[in-house]
């Protein structure tokens, strides 16, 4: 088709929502290492995840074989809601730019939550509901999984308790409020509410907390009170699963009008934006059918892909959790308060990492003050104030349209944006009064984390 014939949005009718999450792992030549059981150094079973997560989900956790499973009727009329969302043309950015390249970014932040989270909170919420269970724990870090999670239970009539990093409580009093007010209770996290967070307040005073931390709470209130499991926002391959209509909405929207993405670029925290977005990409990467440059962006402040070690370790700061096999700053790396972003957590999806390690695709660290640069110029033409998260994939995806400008070649860029920065005004005062600066790790402070690493 014509190139003045592709409009600013590319809408697909409800009829083109895909019927199906594609499980990106049967695909996958290298299958993602199994969880462990930290007791037994063993592949955990479906009977020892089933106190922790509902039983549906622990099916799609394990299942590495089946290439689509249906999404159920109840979650496809709930995904209407807001869902197709729009593949977006930044014609203006591009303007901008000056660049030779075509920029189109797929637009996940026109709900509530404001982020692309609701796709697998409405879906693990479904998975409880219909179980009967009474409600639901789980951690936020920026806050949009704990939004997005509190929508789907009030959706469902579940209780929903959310464990919140600290810093981002603090920071984020109207992201916690309306959480509070779709019926969710809120503690700010490392607390006193839980043993675990007890005994990372006792050996960490005055922290701000971290992903890791606030999961460990979530998961032993979850395991203590009958009728209630634990859910997780990113990370997990059952979360990369339900995300995987980001992907698929994206390259129906493509292929509609004969589009071919040279790169695809996404943030990387703990993998459900980025999984989601690159799902059906990296299938056709992985059945020899085409091939894409596919770049994960994450923090210099908390660069788990770039400067982690590829190794077992466990999800959580308490230690209470399996073991995944992913790249890694080790569980108890904590991210400094001055990172402004949700992509807090200390390692990376399982099935992500291997992709990783087996060459499939690269990673890149940026910092917080070129990120947040970014953002605002993309605001200023796009007519969006993205989600700080998001911005790291705009910051990439900027330089990668100057590099076309540079050499003069008409590249076709694809990136998420995972929703807006509204609530994350805070960041953006720092910013605009010079107060941001850029915080990164040290080696020995790394290594010091990595030392602690589980012997698997």
């Amino acid at each position: 088709m014509a190139e003045n014939k592709i409009p600013y949005k590319i809408y697909l009718n409800e009829d083109e929502m895909p019927k199906a999450w594609y499980n990106l792992r049967a695909d996958m030549k290298n299958k993602p290492a199994p969880l462990l059981n930290p007791g037994t150094g063993k592949p955990m079973t479906k009977e020892e995840l089933a106190p922790v997560f509902c039983e549906e989900l622990v099916e799609q956790e394990l299942d590495d074989t089946t290439p689509y499973i249906d999404i159920p009727e109840e979650i496809r009329s709930f995904y209407k809601m807001y869902r197709p969302s729009p593949l977006v043309r930044a014609y203006c950015l591009e303007e901008k730019l000056q660049t030779p390249a075509k920029i189109y970014y797929k637009f996940e932040g026109n709900n509530t939550s404001g982020s692309h989270k609701l796709n697998s909170a409405i879906a693990q919420a479904y998975y409880a509901k219909k179980q009967g269970l009474k409600g639901v724990t789980t951690e936020t870090g920026a806050g949009q999984w704990g939004t997005a999670l509190s929508m789907a239970c009030s959706y469902l009539d579940l209780d929903c308790k959310v464990y919140m990093v600290k810093v981002s409580y603090e920071q984020k009093p109207f992201r916690r409020e309306v959480m509070r007010t779709y019926g969710a209770s809120v503690v700010p996290s490392p607390s006193e509410t839980t043993e675990v967070g007890k005994k990372i307040l006792a050996e960490h005073p005055g922290t701000t907390g971290s992903l890791g931390c606030a999961i460990s709470e979530a998961v032993e209130v979850a395991t203590k009170n009958p009728g209630y499991r634990y859910v997780l926002g990113s990370v997990l391959n059952q979360v990369l699963l339900h995300q995987s209509v980001i992907g698929l909405e994206t390259k129906i929207a493509l292929d509609k009008y004969g589009i071919k993405p040279d790169m695809i670029i996404g943030c990387a925290g703990g993998g459900s934006n980025l999984g989601g977005l690159i799902a059906p990409f990296m299938g056709e990467k992985l059945r020899g059918e085409a091939d894409y440059r596919i770049i994960a962006v994450e923090p210099a402040s908390c660069p788990s892909f770039t400067r982690g070690k590829y190794a077992y370790d466990f999800c959580d700061t308490g230690m209470i959790c399996p073991l995944a096999k992913m790249y890694t700053l080790g569980s108890s790396f904590i991210p400094s308060a001055n990172h402004a972003g949700g992509l807090r957590f200390h390692g990376m999806s399982s099935t992500l990492s291997q992709l990783y390690a087996d060459g499939l695709m690269e990673a890149t660290s940026v910092e917080q003050t070129e990120v947040f640069e970014a953002a605002e110029q993309f605001a200023r033409v796009e007519g969006i104030l993205p989600a700080p998260e998001s911005a790291h994939a705009i910051r990439v995806a900027i330089n990668e349209a100057l590099k076309c400008k540079e050499n003069g070649e008409e590249k076709t860029i694809v990136f998420g944006l995972t929703g807006t920065g509204y609530f994350d005004l805070v960041a953006y005062q720092k910013y605009n009064d010079g107060e941001m600066s850029d915080y990164i790790p040290t080696d020995e402070e790394i290594a010091e984390s990595l030392a602690r690493l589980p012997r698997v």
